[in-house]
């Protein structure tokens, strides 16, 4: 499996770097930066010391630049740390990945089978990290005919799983195209909704980022509609209550009206369950959850409440 540079802080495939260069860093060898992509700096002499560039997304208000300074890392780096990414059964037809010891923002993300009996699945939100066991678990499972990030945070190592995958499509929100730290032939850009796959549904409803989407598959198990939710429609620790967040991090919230917005973009369908990006899950109710968690949400961000702080 070949080798690519992805940032050690949110586990982002890049361009912006190198693998041998990443690998430079860790070791605390002088980079080789001659590509032109890095800026330089003075050290204590006034001589002009390259430096590599700041991953963009981490740089960003949502995101953060680890307070010891911007680290980077590879595929190969990640295998020889011991990285490894486990596949466990969320709900029959769908599956959770997670890269351990923790990678990037450590998100789970989740294989959707393809209900209508197609092979192949939808990948909704990208492992960190890619390995031979990983691409054989997740074939195991019917493999992966599409792959959605929810939004840049999770863009993992998308073009690495579509190449797994014979080239797989890679469907990313052109709102969010900005944020895209790899190119490559696999990726296709969309506007509101698509459908990867028979009876998959995504939506942007923006709020998290602009293009911040949720994923829709129903349950071949009862019929029930699914949401996987990713950053953008979130369960939280009470029950039956789900939030949204600009930044999570960083505690940055979005308007009432933003909330109201993102809460009507899904309000044409019954949704009962939603999985969230950390391995939260809403067992029942969804629609609801929305629907009410986004009138509170709203009502005490505009001041409602205020009598009560």
């Amino acid at each position: 499996m070949r080798d690519i540079a992805a940032c050690a802080a949110c586990g982002v495939e890049t361009d912006l770097v190198t693998a041998a260069q990443a690998a430079q860093a860790v070791s605390g060898q002088f980079p080789d930066v001659r590509g032109g992509a890095a800026e330089g700096t003075a050290d204590g002499d006034g001589t002009a010391v390259p430096q590599l560039p700041v991953c963009p997304i981490c740089a960003d208000e949502r995101q953060f630049v680890p307070a010891g300074g911007q680290e980077w890392t590879s595929r190969n780096l990640l295998e020889a740390s011991g990285r490894a990414v486990s596949v466990a059964e969320a709900e029959p037809g769908l599956f959770s990945l997670r890269t351990s010891p923790k990678t990037g923002i450590g998100q789970t993300c989740y294989l959707a089978q393809c209900p209508a009996g197609g092979t192949g699945g939808l990948l909704f939100d990208v492992p960190p990290y890619i390995d031979d066991a990983a691409v054989e678990a997740v074939a195991a499972r019917g493999g992966a005919a599409a792959i959605v990030a929810s939004h840049p945070h999770v863009y993992g190592l998308q073009l690495e799983w579509s190449a797994a995958f014979d080239h797989a499509p890679v469907f990313v929100a052109r709102r969010d195209a900005e944020w895209v730290q790899r190119r490559g032939a696999a990726i296709e850009l969309f506007d509101e909704e698509i459908a990867p796959l028979a009876g998959v549904r995504v939506r942007q409803v923006g709020g998290h980022f602009p293009g911040s989407s949720v994923a829709l598959w129903r349950s071949p198990a009862d019929e029930a509609l699914v949401m996987l939710g990713g950053d953008t429609i979130s369960p939280v620790a009470r029950t039956g209550w789900v939030t949204f967040m600009r930044s999570f991090p960083n505690y940055l919230p979005l308007s009432g009206a933003v909330v109201r917005r993102i809460a009507a973009a899904v309000d044409d369908v019954e949704v009962e369950r939603i999985y969230g990006n950390f391995g939260q899950r809403l067992t029942s109710g969804g629609s609801r959850a929305i629907e009410e968690s986004a009138r509170r949400y709203a009502e005490w961000v505009s001041g409602e409440h205020d009598d009560l702080t």
